[in-house]
């Protein structure tokens, strides 16, 4: 019951799933949606002063060159082209485009940027519920494994979002380095996580790799993202990032 209360107050501070009529980003949990949404933000405002910048020239132009009845021509008939102009509107969008290249290349390359990681998860996707791999963990039974499937409707608990809440969380520890491999059995799926900022094509006989360093802990929603077939929406993926110390206690039960 206290856990419940808690996944709900949790989910009042923090926007860690999908929402209805949602248009904004999800509150980012790692360094790396962070700064997918810090550039998106600065681009914004560089896309809407360029905006306002051209409707401005575009509406002063149309004014002071509108038709005029009084004559056989449009009174801009003497003006024919500006070399100077010609040479702004060139350079100028050229050293716009430099300016937003940099810091898209440096995020794209840390995206991809691996670090030594300290756990290693498989996701694999099926028709249609996910596999997880632990790695580099064994227990008795071998490695440590389990599928994760969609909760009925029906059979949701208070606070338990439809369509988004799985029977098996993936269970995974704060401020820590994860290496995600992605694959899959059968067709093309996609393992998604907006709060988390990673989106990974799930390939058969292919491994896709990605990292994770979450930052707070929380239970983050996705979903498959690559259309896989009917039962294409009841793949939710539910990752919930704990302590250390309660990631070891998950680990001694699995074990």
């Amino acid at each position: 019951m206290f856990f419940t209360v808690k996944k709900i107050f949790l989910s009042c501070i923090y926007l860690d799933s999908a929402t209805a009529w949602q248009m904004l980003f999800q509150d980012s949990a790692t360094p790396v949606m962070e700064g997918i949404i810090n550039l998106h933000h600065d681009l914004m405002f560089l896309i809407t002063f360029i905006l306002f910048f051209v409707l401005v020239i575009m509406f002063r132009t149309i004014f002071f060159f509108r038709y005029n009845d009084s004559k056989t021509d449009f009174t801009s008939q003497s003006v024919t082209h500006g070399t100077t102009i010609e040479i702004i509107w060139t350079v100028v969008p050229s050293l716009i485009l430099i300016v937003v290249a940099l810091p898209s290349f440096a995020l794209l390359y840390s995206v991809d940027e691996v670090i030594d990681p300290s756990l290693t998860i498989k996701c694999i996707g099926h028709q249609w519920y996910w596999s997880y791999e632990y790695s580099d963990l064994e227990s008795s039974l071998g490695v440590i494994s389990f599928d994760s499937y969609l909760v009925p409707e029906d059979e949701l608990e208070i606070g338990e979002l439809r369509l988004l809440e799985v029977d098996n969380r993936i269970v995974l520890p704060i401020n820590t380095h994860i290496r995600v491999l992605v694959t899959a059995t059968d067709v093309l799926h996609s393992w998604a996580v907006p709060s988390l900022g990673v989106k990974v094509d799930a390939c058969t006989g292919r491994l896709n790799e990605t990292s994770l360093f979450i930052l707070r802990e929380g239970v983050f929603y996705g979903q498959c993202s690559e259309i896989c077939g009917v039962g294409h929406s009841n793949m939710p993926i539910a990752v919930e990032s704990v302590s250390i110390d309660k990631y070891i206690a998950w680990l001694n039960e699995k074990i």
